[in-house]
């Protein structure tokens, strides 16, 4: 048998499935997941995941993609990290961490969090996209470095628009290592990281305003750039050969910026060099700022034909071919491709054509022409091409961009300098342009043809070789010639050509210019002879290049052989300038005989560009370079240099510096120069410090370190600027200057000793070095001066003097320049120049100087008394912040000597004033942070010692140490509650954490030594350490449990729990203090408990004895340890409030101290009573905090009122205040001002109608302004009688009224509030008679099951509803708390195995409140109105109904076995109050029999005719409709039911019989059905005056039913009459004050209501809530709900009614009318059952409401089956069986048709849902695909488990996008 062997290469994997476990033994997967593989077997691996090491599994082997990983260890300590680029490896986490992130914001994807959601998929699929391209390692390395950068900077970014934690980089992208990095840089390369991101975001926000701000900064790095151009295609019909030049032309100038890029077009239509064939590119470089100002730049593009002269000539054979003809142009504007606007570099432009119209449309014209046209009429011809800006010169893009530009691309230079001129850039360009000419026809009749050819010759005539370049991307050719316009007098051609010859050459060259007439027959044009010539020297007489500019040529005529022999005409004037300067006239009439040459008429103009880094157009550049040929000049030469442009002595910078210093050397006896060669030293090196020359920096170096060589200049240098200082008064100007050149004049000064050296080993070194401390002395002399105009010049003495340091060290003594520095310093006039003098010491801190241990000795001493001096000022703080800094800084390196000596130093000078500096300074300050990261790093750069060292420097001042420890402590503290560093700067946060725990832990050795004993004893030290120290162990940043699992692993690897080794010395501290630990109780009790909360197990354990010690303690001094209790429960509801504490924090509690207590003689008992005590109200307070966020207020009000009664029962009255306060305001938010009001009654009850002050814990609330008891409790009855009217509670506001109203008349005698209070009263009792008060109803919920919150696990509640809330409205608000309820189907009291299941299982049913009225309306007749009130107000009992059959059923009488089982519910207190539900307290039932049940229908019914004949007596616009159907379902025999059903079944001889001892109750029921008739009476009456025409025949109809009844009931029952009307109107009979309430009737029946009991005629089958369903249910149904059931019952009667229909006539009249009054009253009257209100839905808003058909109009009768134009009514009964028996059963748990006022409609409803059926049809939602059932189970003998069969194959293919995502990532 085969078994599991362990992999040696498989270690690493991803899963690239889902994968469900089956068994126990097997490991679950999602997709993502990374498993490190530890075995193998056929086809299964065995390991566990990476982010779950302790659950090992098997999983099939095809669900994971392995990767490369090193192994590390072996056996159990095994370990694999992945093989991938440090970066790969970041944003692979990266991804992890922002994926949870994500799922998140989906489950909440509102709509300011949607933005969010998308903002952060777009960045993970980024950064997913760009890990695979770095994975991919196909990338060019300029890519792969750009992309990193794109992926940190995105990284950075994300993290910080996610709240996440701020990664700080080196330079090359790799996360800084805060143990080897100086605290110094770690915060600047925060702060740095910081701005980054800051700027990134501006720019993510800025880029939906399209502006790249990336790219911009990219390029504003770089001082030129460039245009990459890809020809892509010419689509022209040229049909010959032809030439495509492309360049950058300004339209606004109208002139060529760049060469031209050539590129040869065949007649084929494909380039020319097939080679070249997709891979035209060319690079237009060397542009910069001065373009980017351009208004306009264009890419333009001419086509030149080359072949015949006419396109249409077809003769071939006797043509001539190889012309240049212009043929057409091509533009497009690139502006905002240059100006980085656009940047789309795989956009293929098209750029139209535009061909040339006539001979005369010369190719410059049609450019401008096209340029100024909107639209170019194309025909589909053009160029097609791409375009992208590319950053940095020509070396720079090869280098970066390897893969666009190589050698093979074309470079097209800009005509003339780029603005900075590179020095390796040798250059010696001409550029030529032909502008234009005038050629006469001579003996033509028309014009000529003219071609003009250019070639260059030397003066021998011989012709050079591939000197001009017609453009880029061609070889160089022996002559040009020019495009040929035909019969054009004046040509303009414009076409610009570069000469580029060899320097040595220039001198003998000149350009030569033929014209000759081309023919277009081949015959002639043979014939053609060259008709005149131009030409132009290169270099002038002067030995200076041609000029800049337009040249206009002489035109020479001569015969051919002698216009080429150049010696002829070489002599003569080239241009008309050089004519005239010559004396002679350029206007002769005819032509002038020249030599051998005659000058023609003709005129020839060029314009020349000189590109040259070797040749110059001046002439004093030219007097100085060549100074020795006229030394006489010299002296004005050297005056002249300082007026030369820059760029030219730039570019002979050399040259100019060995004839500065030559003159120097050669003159070296005289001081005649001196000065004047010093001032052009100082001259050039100035122009080097300007930006455009900057790049030349290097030469000068280059210069000095290589070609320098005047060995004497030091002498004389040094020489001139000592005079310069010395007359620093007079020479201001000159010395500036000299400053600024500083550097460079030294470094030419110490080369030229070095050199000296060299020569004479060391000659003359004491005087140089005495000439050195002369100079120096100098400069202290000035900068003591006093004169004022010298300031500028001490300033920049401070600026320029240090950067001489590096130079000087090499030939001076480094400790004595140390000392020169100094005193240079110290000669700088206190107060003056503070901010030159600290940046001084900043550059001499950065100088080479400061890193020798020797010279710090003598620096550093200097720097602390100006770091002390300045700091004790406040004076420019900056700029000592990064002195500071950098000190520090350099003391952290390893490279500078030892640096203990010089830490003790700044510890001992500075540090106090650092803390000082940091106290003092505001949060807002940008500088606190440089501050606090300078004294976190002398704080970390101290040793042991240093601290023992620093408390012994307070020698014997026992108050300096205590101050000193004091401002430490208080520093810390506030440090550690308002961080200067932003939460994200975890790295900078932990390291100063760190630095700050062991500075504590210094210090607390330092108490211990000191502030212990009896005398030394410094109380408030040690409070302040104590404070401190527990402020350190509860700060934000070392909670790790609030941090991801991740960044909490990478805190502990690096630092442990810091909070661990504070907290164990806080307990050593504590228990140190012996006797003196009494003085810290109570107030220590805070803090320490604090620090027992803070979630760490061996902690708690740890620190929660410090209470029994604290007990104890307090114990021994007073015996008891009441100031502790007070002290500790105040405190523990403050933290556990604010989120401290858990259930595990309570059990280590109670273990804890209950052994300590039990173990102590007295303390046993007290003890355990206090521990009890903590622990009930720890409880309470957990429960109370679990709730306080939950979106349910219902239960945080249940949780705070437990809190309450328990601070009540504990007697803490100001904690009871504060919950009772905290009540109220919940009840506010919900709106439940009665709640609200008898929650402020309970405040009010604790305070006394008197002048006793106020406690300050009684005002809790600001806006009472009280100073006594009285006047509080006054303010709170006006607050409390505002709630008690908003919520129509006037019965309780008048009570409180009255009280008021007492204390008003009889004791505060203000008769003013008096009068309000009573108009007031007098308000409320109107309200009461005439609004009508919506009833709400009352609900009896039952929680079961354990997964309930203890507060209402197996408890019974009554439930107060809101006003017009129905049973369906109000459970879908129950289940919505608790999702995952079931809602139990039946009213039985559970089994105890529901109460002990797991789940969560609600039972809810309509209770009816039982009427309890105050005893002074009893027995009396009382309003209606007024006694409505108590039905559902001020009640604390409540009954539930159920009908109970007996015996067998009777089929022609259901009622007489009808029994009703009644529950009573008595609840603690009494509603409504400061809750809207209570708990039950008890629960009582009782039976009844049907007699008494028959006696209560028809008293009630009784109730409801005088009710309504009532109600429309007192209101004559009452709506008929209700009166008419309630009659109606009682007089009209069709309907046949009524009390003849209680006849059948209790007036029977037989039930006498059996039931003897129900003969009174049997008189009682037939007094009723006696009573009945008069009330029916009066309706029938009222029904009858009232009545309109269409229904009279109905009320004809109902008057003869009655009749007949009347006649019927009174000669069996007896007649009874009632008073008058009159008499009644406004009084109210005796019997209707009876225990009933009848909630309003909003609702659908419950199934209780509607089926229990059905009529006669119907099959009746027990179906209430009463009944358990299950049984009588086919099993596949249980999913319905109650409302389902409810529905189909109703659908099957009412088919059963269609059955039997036994309509009268009239009573279809009646049905009509009742139809119409439907419609028109309430168009869309609807009474659905119920509707699906689900979590996902909420309720419908109460204004949706419909019904106006007064009060009963939901137990109105449905009039016939055509009646109700909406869904079946509600009650299911035979058409319009409105019987009694039906009533009573409606009516039993409160669901009949109220009385007396006409409610708000009904919402519609919808179809019900089952709750508990939500999640049943989508269970398998998370696998993308189920794989095949894994194998068998095992027995598990073999650890692990072998399979036995072959593991599953992978699932298909899946459409999720998810299962494509590369490997290893989201999770």
């Amino acid at each position: 048998m085969s078994r599991w062997v362990p992999t040696k290469k498989e270690k690493y994997g991803v899963a690239i499935y889902n994968y469900d476990a089956r068994q126990d033994e097997e490991l679950s997967l999602q997709i993502g997941d990374t498993v490190h593989i530890l075995e193998t077997y056929e086809g299964w691996y065995r390991g566990h995941r990476l982010r779950r090491k302790s659950k090992k599994g098997i999983f099939p082997a095809c669900y994971i993609h392995l990767k490369e990983a090193t192994v590390e260890g072996s056996g159990h300590k095994e370990t694999v990290i992945p093989n991938e680029l440090p970066l790969v490896q970041e944003v692979t986490t990266t991804l992890r961490e922002w994926a949870t992130i994500w799922r998140d914001l989906y489950v909440v994807s509102r709509g300011d969090k949607r933005e969010m959601f998308n903002s952060v998929r777009d960045m993970i699929y980024d950064l997913i996209e760009w890990r695979s391209q770095i994975l991919s390692g196909t990338l060019p390395q300029d890519e792969l470095t750009e992309l990193k950068q794109r992926v940190t900077s995105k990284i950075d970014y994300g993290n910080k628009y996610l709240d996440l934690d701020l990664v700080v980089r080196d330079k090359e992208g790799n996360i800084l290592d805060p143990d080897t990095t100086s605290t110094v840089s770690l915060f600047r390369a925060h702060e740095a990281a910081s701005k980054q991101i800051e700027e990134r975001i501006q720019e993510e926000k800025s880029q939906k305003q399209n502006i790249d701000l990336t790219r911009q900064a990219k390029f504003a790095q770089t001082p030129s750039f460039a245009l990459f151009v890809t020809l892509k295609n010419v689509v022209c019909k040229i049909g010959e050969d032809a030439e495509v030049l492309m360049s950058l032309y300004d339209p606004v100038e109208s002139k060529f910026i760049s060469e031209n890029y050539l590129v040869r077009w065949s007649s084929q239509g494909l380039v020319k060099d097939i080679d070249t064939l997709h891979n035209l590119r060319a690079v237009f470089t060397d542009l910069g700022s001065e373009d980017l100002k351009r208004e306009k730049i264009s890419f333009v593009c001419q086509i030149v034909r080359v072949g015949r002269m006419e396109l249409r000539d077809n003769n071939t054979k006797k043509l001539t071919s190889g012309l240049r003809r212009p043929f057409g142009v091509a533009v497009m504007d690139v502006t905002d491709i240059i100006t980085g606007k656009m940047d789309d570099e795989d956009k293929q432009h098209f750029i139209p054509f535009q061909p040339v119209a006539g001979e005369s449309d010369f190719l410059q014209a049609v450019i401008n022409k096209v340029i100024a046209a909107k639209e170019v009429n194309h025909k589909g011809q053009g160029l097609w091409v791409t375009l992208k800006r590319l950053p940095g010169d020509i070396h720079q893009i090869r280098k970066d961009f390897p893969h666009l530009v190589d050698r093979s691309t074309a470079v097209a230079r800009k005509m003339g300098f780029p603005e900075i001129i590179m020095p390796g850039d040798v250059r010696n360009d001409i550029y030529v342009t032909l502008v234009q000419g005038e050629f006469d026809k001579g003996s033509k009749s028309t014009p000529k043809n003219v071609e003009v050819t250019m070639s260059v010759y030397d003066e021998d005539g011989k012709k050079l070789e591939k000197v001009i370049f017609p453009g880029a991307g061609d070889e160089g050719i022996m002559e040009y010639k020019s495009v040929i316009y035909y019969q054009v007098k004046q040509p303009h051609w414009y076409e610009t050509i570069k000469v580029a010859i060899p320097i040595e050459d220039v001198n003998r060259s000149h350009l030569r210019f033929t014209f000759r007439h081309r023919s277009s027959q081949d015959s002639k044009d043979k014939s053609e002879k060259i008709f005149a010539q131009s030409f132009v020297k290169l270099m002038r007489y002067d030995g200076t290049t041609l000029r800049d500019g337009e040249h206009d040529l002489i035109v020479y005529k001569a015969e051919a052989k002698k216009l080429e022999d150049s010696s002829l005409y070489l002599n003569l004037p080239a241009t008309k300038m050089e004519l005239e300067e010559k004396g002679l006239s350029t206007t002769g009439k005819g032509t002038q005989s020249l030599g051998n040459c005659t000058i023609s008429k003709d005129s020839f103009q060029i314009s020349t560009l000189v590109c040259s880094t070797k040749l110059t157009q001046n002439v004093d550049l030219l007097g100085l370079l060549k100074w020795r040929s006229n030394t006489s000049l010299l002296q004005q030469n050297l005056r002249q240099l300082m007026k030369v442009e820059g760029g030219e002595v730039v570019k002979f910078l050399q040259d100019t510096l060995d004839a500065l210093f030559n003159i120097m050397m050669e003159n070296s006896d005289s001081d005649t120069f001196d000065t004047l060669v010093f001032d052009a030293l100082v001259f050039i090196i100035g122009l080097i410090a300007d930006r455009k020359f900057q790049h030349f920096n290097p030469v000068l170096e280059t210069y000095i370190r290589k070609h320098f060589s005047a060995t004497l200049a030091y002498t004389k240098l040094t020489k001139v600027l000592k005079n310069y200082v010395d007359d620093a008064e007079k020479l201001t100007e000159q010395l500036l200057k000299a400053m600024k050149a500083l550097e460079y004049i030294f470094k030419f000064i110490v080369r030229s000793r070095v050199l000296f050296n060299q020569l004479y080993e060391n000659k003359g070194e004491a005087d140089f070095m005495e000439s050195l401390r002369n100079l120096f002395t100098s400069f202290n002399d000035m900068m003591n001066s006093s004169s004022e105009n010298t300031a500028m010049v001490k300033g920049s003495a401070l600026k320029y003097v240090p950067t001489i340091v590096n130079d000087v060290k090499l030939v001076f003594d480094p400790k004595e320049l140390s000392k020169l520095f100094t005193e240079f310093i110290l000669k700088v006039p206190l107060g003056r120049l503070v901010k030159q003098k600290l940046h001084c010491l900043i550059d001499i801190v950065h100088s080479d100087l400061f890193t020798q241990h020797d010279c710090r000795e003598i620096l550093l001493p200097l720097m602390t008394e100006q770091l002390k001096f300045h700091l004790e000022k406040q004076e420019d703080l900056e700029a000592c912040c990064q002195l500071l800094s950098n000190i520090l800084e350099v003391l952290y390196r390893k490279d500078v000597g030892p640096t203990q000596w010089h830490v003790q130093t700044i510890m001992e000078k500075l540090l106090r004033t650092v803390n000082r500096t940091v106290i003092s300074m505001g949060r807002d300050s940008p500088l606190i942070g440089g501050f606090v990261a300078s004294m976190t790093a002398t704080l970390r750069q101290m040793e042991d010692y240093h601290y023992a060292h620093l408390i012994s420097t307070f020698g014997k001042m026992r108050t300096d140490v205590v101050d000193f420890l004091m401002e430490t402590f208080i520093m810390f503290k506030d440090l550690i509650g308002k961080n200067v560093y932003p939460g994200d700067w975890v790295i900078m946060n932990m390291m100063q954490n760190k630095v700050f725990l062991r500075a504590i832990n210094q210090y607390a050795a330092v108490l211990n030594k000191k502030f212990l004993d009896q005398t030394n004893f410094e109380l408030q030290l040690w409070n302040n350490y104590f404070h401190l120290a527990v402020a350190y162990l509860t700060q934000e940043s070392l909670q790790l449990e609030n941090f991801s699992s991740d960044k909490r692993a990478k805190i502990f690897q690096k630092y442990q729990d810091m909070r661990r080794q504070i907290g164990f010395e806080i307990r050593d501290m504590w228990y140190n203090l012996g006797p003196h630990k009494i003085k810290f109780i109570p107030e220590m009790v805070g803090p320490i408990l604090e620090m027992t909360l803070v979630p760490e197990m061996e902690l708690r354990k740890a620190t929660i004895p410090i209470f029994f010690d604290m007990m104890q303690c307090e114990f021994h001094f007073t015996c008891s340890f009441q100031r502790f209790e007070n002290e500790i429960i105040t405190k523990l509801d403050h933290e556990v409030e604010g989120g401290r504490g858990d259930e595990q924090y309570k059990v280590l509690f109670q273990k804890i101290l209950l052994e300590h207590c039990r173990k102590h003689k007295y303390l046993a008992k007290t003890g355990e009573t206090f521990v009890s005590l903590v622990v009930r109200l720890l409880e309470r307070l957990l429960d109370y905090r679990t709730i306080m966020h939950d979106e349910n207020k219902e239960n945080r009000m249940s949780c705070t009122v437990n809190v309450l009664n328990f601070y009540k029962e504990i007697e803490r009255e100001e904690m009871y205040i504060r919950y009772l306060y905290k009540l109220c305001d919940l009840h506010k938010e919900c709106d439940n001002y009665t709640e609200a009001a008898y929650t402020l009654l309970l405040h009010a009850k604790l305070l006394k109608w008197s002048e006793e002050a106020c406690a300050a814990h009684l005002t809790q609330r600001e806006g009472y302004q009280a100073s006594t008891q009285g006047q509080l409790k006054d303010q709170l009855y006006q607050e409390i009688i505002n709630y008690f009217d908003k919520g129509k509670m006037w019965e309780e506001a008048i009570i409180l009224g009255k009280e008021l109203a007492e204390q008003y008349e009889n004791e505060m005698f203000d008769f003013e509030q008096l009068s309000a209070s009573l108009r007031k009263q007098a308000q409320f009792y109107e309200n009461i008679v005439k609004v009508i008060r919506p009833k709400p109803d009352y609900f009896a919920v039952g929680y079961y099951g354990l997964g309930f919150p203890s507060f209402l696990r197996n408890k019974m509640f009554i439930y107060r509803g809101k006003e017009y809330e129905r049973r369906e409205d109000f459970e879908a608000r129950l289940l919505t708390q608790f999702p995952n309820a079931d809602k139990m189907k039946t009213t039985t009291p559970p089994s105890e195995d529901i109460k002990n299941l797991p789940s969560q299982c609600i039972q809810c049913f309509t209770v009816k409140p039982i009427l309890e009225l105050p005893p002074k309306f009893q027995n009396k007749p009382v309003s209606e109105q007024i006694v409505s009130f108590y039905t559902v107000n001020e009640v604390h009992k409540f009954q539930y109904s159920r009908p109970v059959r007996k015996g067998e059923k009777d089929p022609d009488n259901e009622f007489a076995n009808m029994w009703i089982e009644r529950t009573t519910y008595a609840t603690a207190y009494k509603l409504p109050g400061i809750l809207r539900w209570f708990e039950v307290k008890s629960v009582s039932t009782e039976e009844i029999s049907p007699l008494e049940n028959a006696m209560e229908t028809m008293q009630l019914t009784n109730e409801k005719i005088s009710n309504m004949v009532q109600r429309h007596l007192s209101d004559p616009n009452l709506p008929i409709n209700p009166l008419s159907m309630l009659l109606n379902g009682i007089v009209d025999p069709a309907v046949m039911g009524g009390f003849t059903n209680y006849e059948k079944a209790f007036f029977t001889e037989k039930y006498q019989e059996e039931h003897p001892d129900d003969q009174e109750k049997l008189e009682k029921l037939k007094d009723l059905i006696a009573w009945q008739i008069p009330y029916l009476a009066d309706g029938v009456r009222i029904h009858g005056e009232k009545v309109t025409e269409a229904l009279r025949p109905f009320h004809d109809r109902l008057e003869a039913c009655f009749k007949q009844l009347k006649e019927k009931v009174e000669k069996q029952y007896g007649v009874k009459t009632l008073p008058a009307v009159d008499e009644r109107r406004g009084s109210r009979p005796r019997s209707m004050v009876r225990s009933f309430t009848m909630p309003s009737q909003q609702r659908p029946l419950s199934v209780a209501s509607v089926n229990s009991i059905s009529s006669d005629n119907s099959p009746s089958r027990p179906g209430s809530d009463g009944f358990t369903l299950e049984p009588l249910l086919p099993k596949k149904q249980y999913f319905k709900s109650q409302d389902k059931l409810d529905r189909e019952e109703l659908e099957r009667e009412r088919k059963d009614r269609k059955k039997e229909k036994r309509n009268s006539k009239h009573q279809e009249i009646f049905d009509k009318e009742m139809k119409t009054t439907e419609i028109t009253l309430q168009p869309a009257e609807a009474v659905i059952l119920s509707e699906t209100i689900s979590p996902l839905r909420p309720q419908r808003p109460k204004s949706q409401v419909l019904n106006v058909l007064g009060g009963d109009r939901r137990l109105s009768v449905s009039p016939g089956p055509n009646a109700s134009p909406g869904p079946p009514p509600i009650t299911p009964r035979n058409k319009l069986s409105f019987s009694l028996p039906t009533v009573s059963n409606l009516e039993l748990n409160g669901m009949g048709a109220d009385k007396g006022e006409t409610p708000p409609p009904l919402p519609v409803k919808g179809i019900s849902a089952d709750y508990g059926n939500l999640l049943g049809d989508n269970q398998d939602l998370t696998s993308p695909s189920t794989p095949p059932p894994p194998p068998t189970h095992h027995p598990r003998n073999v650890p692990p488990p072998l399979p036995s069969k072959t593991p599953p194959p992978p699932p298909p293919k899946t459409t999720r996008k998810q299962a494509s995502i590369d490997s290893g990532i989201v999770q």
